[in-house]
């Protein structure tokens, strides 16, 4: 029996045209990109300028210093140099400065970390009266301006003999002093994290600490490191505190450090260049091996509470 050929025009669904979904998504996904157009465009315009700064200056740390001064300038160096680092390690002990600096950075870092998670943890959940009255004073203390406070706090610190030490620039990040906004941060996380975890542990013997110890801190890992990185770049680039406190040349730190650079070097840009390069690579460093971590603390004490 022979097969009836059927015409194209009547076969079944042969007039609908066929709409491929890899086609179609490809449609949706270049619209969405051009409305987002008017949103990237300003936002790269202003990467550029906050990136063009950091740009120059490592460029200048290897031109020499009538390439710096040429007119129109030139972002990439002609001959480069590494004269400028010899001359920024050679004129000030930098080895010291840095070593003043990692030490202090890092003792109030670990001070901050560990604080800043104990209250966090205490104000978010521990069951207390009057626990948002002090919630309350402590985010009333972050209204009020560091140096307004610098005269009766330097009193007491020469009061306890702390002067010329680093007691006054590592000791109140153990006392959550100017950490309040590190505290909010950790107790915002923390209310993130469901009650019935530690409700669990508590049934099963856990006491108060031990919840915070084997429950709550090992899901604050990103709002652990991202309290840390914020608390690391303060110390690092604190110039005030050491600046008022320490009177021992041996003991200042890096800003300190580059503030007397200049003063030896006032015109010759090569060299602070290279000095600042030297400075700001641990912090930049840091800051793109936990970007991370970073940006997901960010993200995820939201508004909770």
């Amino acid at each position: 029996m022979n097969a009836v050929s059927i015409p194209a025009t009547k076969r079944p669904n042969a007039s609908r045209p066929r709409h491929e979904p890899g086609g179609r998504r490809l449609i949706l996904a270049g619209r969405r990109g051009l409305s987002a157009i008017p949103l990237y465009v300003p936002m790269c315009i202003a990467a550029v300028f906050f990136v063009l700064p950091f740009v120059w200056m490592v460029s200048g740390a290897f031109k020499s210093p009538s390439e710096i001064l040429t007119f129109p300038p030139k972002l990439i160096p002609r001959h480069g140099t590494t004269a400028n680092f010899s001359v920024a390690t050679d004129t000030i002990p930098l080895g010291r400065y840095f070593f003043n600096s990692a030490f202090i950075a890092i003792v109030s870092t670990v001070g901050a970390v560990a604080c800043s998670a104990l209250a966090g943890f205490g104000f978010a959940h521990v069951r207390g009266r009057g626990r948002n009255i002090w919630f309350g004073i402590l985010l009333a203390t972050m209204m009020i301006p560091y140096y307004v406070t610098i005269i009766p706090t330097f009193s007491l610190y020469e009061s306890l003999g702390w002067l010329n030490t680093y007691l006054p620039l590592t000791v109140p990040a153990f006392l959550g002093v100017g950490g309040g906004f590190y505290i909010f941060l950790m107790r915002q996380f923390f209310l993130g994290i469901p009650r019935d975890l530690f409700e669990a542990a508590r049934i099963d013997g856990a006491s108060l600490f031990r919840c915070f110890w084997q429950v709550a801190l090992p899901l604050a890992k990103p709002a652990l490191i991202t309290v840390a990185l914020f608390q690391f770049v303060a110390s690092w680039n604190d110039f005030f505190g050491p600046l008022v406190y320490l009177s021992d040349s041996k003991m200042y730190t890096l800003p300190v450090a580059i503030r007397f650079f200049q003063g030896l070097h006032n015109s010759d840009f090569g060299p602070m260049m290279a000095m600042t390069c030297l400075t700001v690579l641990p912090v930049l460093l840091l800051f793109l091996t936990a970007q991370r971590f970073f940006v997901q603390g960010i993200a995820t004490t939201g508004t909770t509470g």
